[in-house]
């Protein structure tokens, strides 16, 4: 009988983890049914109204997942770092940062800041999405809750179609709503830099690289959940307690 312990897998190297973390782009909502028919011009005005009226719940959470990753974090420089995403979205002096944008962006398609404030249209997937997504970042260590931000490697590109093809399909969309999409190009990729740099770092063997591929699947089952059932709600016009609320 051999008794020999079996030995484990070799650690990828920063280069070949960091590819395998870029081949989960194939898990990205960039590839969910839902987006690929709002971004080919099908998804008729209420659908984008939806839209943009749940992911405002997601954009506004967005400051208190980083905020939670600072909570947890004792490393100085990775604070003064990380405390920019806040800044980006919350705003400062003089700049009101990305969550008025997407204020813009919900006027342009007819909302009000009013109702994207009062999250009326969230339906409860989303919401238990997006909670359970800051909810893992308050528990989780502050690099698993780095980890879990590096779908913005996958980022740039959604934003780049959206100011490609929106223009042509939805002419009813006012110009001023692009803003955001604009801002966040520049934003991401300097995002990605740094969480990827604190993912490299710290998942080193092989078991903990897998572990990292787990917890960014994990986000990005947050982000396909969310267009899972909008796809109910906007596509098969089946909202939230259709069968039981006239």
């Amino acid at each position: 009988m051999n008794d020999a312990p079996v030995s484990e897998p070799v650690a990828w190297t920063p280069a070949q983890f960091e590819q395998e973390l870029r081949s989960m782009e194939r898990y990205y909502h960039i590839h969910h049914p839902f987006h690929v028919l709002m971004n080919s011009g099908k998804l008729d005005e209420n659908g984008v109204r939806g839209w943009v009226a749940n992911r405002f719940y997601y954009q506004v959470s967005i400051p208190i997942k980083d905020a939670a990753v600072l909570s947890n974090c004792p490393d100085r420089e990775v604070r003064r770092q990380w405390i920019q995403r806040i800044v980006d979205h919350d705003g400062a002096s003089g700049d009101e940062g990305g969550i008025d944008a997407w204020l813009r962006l919900g006027e342009a398609v007819g909302l009000t800041r009013e109702g994207l404030w009062s999250h009326e249209r969230v339906v409860p997937g989303v919401r238990f999405a997006v909670d359970a997504y800051v909810n893992f970042a308050r528990r989780a260590t502050w690099q698993e809750a780095a980890c879990s931000s590096l779908t913005e490697l996958f980022a740039p590109a959604i934003h780049q179609q959206r100011l490609d093809r929106w223009p042509e399909h939805y002419p009813w969309i006012q110009p001023a709503g692009y803003a955001y999409f604009r801002q966040r190009l520049r934003e991401a990729r300097r995002d990605v830099e740094h969480g990827l740099t604190i993912t490299l770092d710290t998942f080193r063997s092989r078991a903990e690289q897998q572990r990292a591929l787990g917890i960014l699947k994990f986000k990005l089952d947050v982000l396909w959940t969310m267009l899972d059932v909008l796809w109910l709600a906007y596509v098969d016009h089946r909202p939230p307690y259709f069968n039981v609320v006239p």
